[in-house]
This record gives C-alpha cells, sequence and structure tokens, in this order.
C-alpha cells in the first residue's frame, strides 16, 4: 500500500484504501462514456475475477462442511450486481464518477455502479496485490457476506421460503415476472416473491426458474434482517 493519498482521492472518502499508483483509481473512476479510448473497462474485468476468487476462497475457509453447489449458492449471492452495487454507493462511487455529457444528467444505474466497485477493485490488486484486494473486498462486503452466510442452507430459497409461509398459515409465495431483457439466446428475468400482500426485493436470473430462487433468497434476506427467520445452527 502507498504512504500518501492521491490528491484525487477525497472524491471517494469511504474508499480507506491508499493508492501508490493514483493513475489507477483515475482510470477506475473513468466510465467509457467519458473515453471510449481509456476508460475503466478492463479494470473491471480484473476486478471481476479477483472478486470471485476473494469471495470463494473467503467461504471455503469458513465452510468445511458445505458442497459446491451449497457454496455457488452463496457466493453468487454476495456479488450480485445489486449488492455490488450498494456497496458502490455506500462507498460515494456515484459521486466520484467521470462520466460523459450524455449521463451526467441522469441518476446512475446500479449497473454502473456495480462496474465501478469492480474496477476499483481491479486497481487495488494491481497497485497492492491480492492480499490488499482481499482485505477490501472482505470489508466493503463484510454486511453483505454476513447476511448471505446467515440464511439457511438446507434446501433451496424457495422451498426454504415455502416451508417458513406455511408454517405461518399465509398459503403459498407467489412469484411475479417483472421484467426480461436481452435476445432470445441471451435473455435475463427479472422476479419478485410476494407472500400475501407484501412484494419482496426484485432478483435478475439467467432463467426463469433462477430468477425466482433469487427472488425467494431476496425475501429471505428480509425476513432474517426482521428477525422473523431463526439463523441456521452455528451460523
Amino acid at each position: 500500500m502507498g504512504e500518501h493519498l492521491p490528491a484525487y482521492t477525497p472524491r471517494v472518502p469511504d474508499l480507506t484504501y491508499r493508492f501508490t499508483r493514483a493513475e489507477l483509481l483515475e482510470l477506475a473512476l473513468t466510465h467509457a462514456s467519458a473515453d471510449g479510448a481509456r476508460n475503466n473497462e478492463r479494470l473491471e474485468f480484473l476486478g471481476d475475477a479477483a472478486l470471485d476468487l476473494i469471495v470463494a476462497q473467503e467461504l471455503f475457509m469458513r465452510f468445511s462442511e458445505l458442497s459446491e453447489g451449497a457454496l455457488t449458492e452463496i457466493k453468487a449471492s454476495i456479488v450480485s450486481r445489486k449488492n455490488l452495487a450498494m456497496a458502490g454507493a455506500r462507498l460515494g462511487l456515484a459521486e466520484s464518477v467521470t462520466l460523459g455529457r450524455g449521463m451526467r444528467s441522469r441518476t446512475l444505474p446500479g449497473s454502473v455502479l456495480a462496474n465501478l466497485y469492480e474496477a476499483v477493485l481491479g486497481a487495488i490488486y494491481l497497485d497492492g496485490g491480492y492480499a490488499a484486494a482481499r482485505q477490501w473486498a472482505l470489508e466493503s462486503l463484510g454486511a453483505q457476506i454476513e447476511s448471505a452466510i446467515s440464511l439457511p442452507r438446507d434446501g433451496n430459497p424457495k422451498q426454504v421460503l415455502q416451508e417458513f409461509v406455511q408454517r405461518r398459515g399465509a398459503g403459498l409465495p407467489r412469484y411475479e415476472l417483472l421484467e426480461t431483457r436481452g435476445s432470445a439466446h441471451a435473455k435475463v428475468f427479472l422476479v419478485a416473491a410476494w407472500v400475501h400482500e407484501q412484494r419482496f426485493p426484485s432478483a435478475w436470473g439467467r432463467t426463469l426458474k433462477e430468477a425466482e430462487s433469487w427472488a425467494a433468497f431476496e425475501a429471505l434476506l428480509v425476513l432474517r434482517e426482521r428477525g422473523e427467520l431463526e439463523s441456521p445452527a452455528g451460523a
């Protein structure tokens, strides 16, 4: 890690990492709309790969009893675009990014915030190495990691949600398709879970089944935060 903060680091007041190579942070905060030839897309690619390894390692070390499938499910929830966007917003990346003129008047989409988070992580990896990137990622995603690992891990999320609401005498959850995007061979689906008259946060999936599973997972997160869903033993 570097000894001095670069001049423009105050633009990201909650970053917590001190860059030696200040130009890496500047590049990480340059959206493609600002300069087509010099932008953060390559750093985003690197950060995405680094994050997958960091979270996979953390889960592997924490949970020796979990299967590959269970580890994959938890990892996917932690590194979801929604979680990365939330982390990016907390870090102040929306106020820090350099945008092209056409995007400056718009509210920054969550997808752009998630990409910024990955680009900053990629920059930290190049500047300070894997250990620095790992420390920063685990700190900045700490709340998301703890929420994901505290959920019940027996059965899939739809099954867990169904059993929960049936115990409460609330019938069955239902799933609403809110949006479909992409071409015929690369579609993604946005789905929300409903219990009675309450709609829980929506989630994207590459198939309708996957989107429903993540929608159930989002509902379980809300129930867990309310204290209505008990943590599994040992979590």
